[in-house]
């Protein structure tokens, strides 16, 4: 009887410690894939590519996004707002973006805070973000942005 007792509770403490180190390591891979998503968004920035930019964004009318002049709704008039803002390659310049904090809001959604910094012929411009990505239909997208 001791023999089982013993064997129940050490089968018990290895499932639970499994559990955890599953739990941890998906979220790196979705902290992952996050990352994944602000790169390719540098890359196309950087070569004036806005609507490539925006794939990273949740393509809806709800997307949200608030900086300087207020919030903003939707998902096209995000894009012609950095448009209008970044009308040349010389405006856009080189995106990096400096990750501070990547943390777990619940199943599928995470904030993300940071820095992004713009080299550019026009003047250098910095500023930070928090931004929610949220999992829909497969894929992070942003779907609320902090910009300034």
């Amino acid at each position: 009887m001791k023999n089982l007792v013993s064997v129940v509770l050490m089968f018990v403490l290895l499932v639970s410690c499994k559990q955890e180190v599953v739990k941890t390591v998906s979220e790196e891979t979705e902290k992952q894939e996050i990352l994944a998503v602000m790169n390719a968004q540098e890359k196309a920035w950087s070569n004036h590519d806005l609507e490539g930019f925006m794939q990273g964004y949740w393509k809806s009318d709800s997307l949200k996004f608030y900086g300087r002049n207020g919030i903003t709704f939707g998902w096209k008039k995000t894009l012609d707002n950095y448009k209008k803002g970044y009308p040349t390659k010389e405006h856009s310049g080189t995106l990096t973006f400096k990750i501070n904090d990547i943390s777990k809001i619940t199943d599928g959604a995470y904030s993300v805070m940071g820095e992004y910094h713009l080299k550019r012929t026009v003047g250098d411009a910095d500023g930070v973000f928090m931004i929610i990505f949220k999992k829909i239909q497969g894929e992070w997208k942003i779907i609320a942005d902090t910009s300034c």
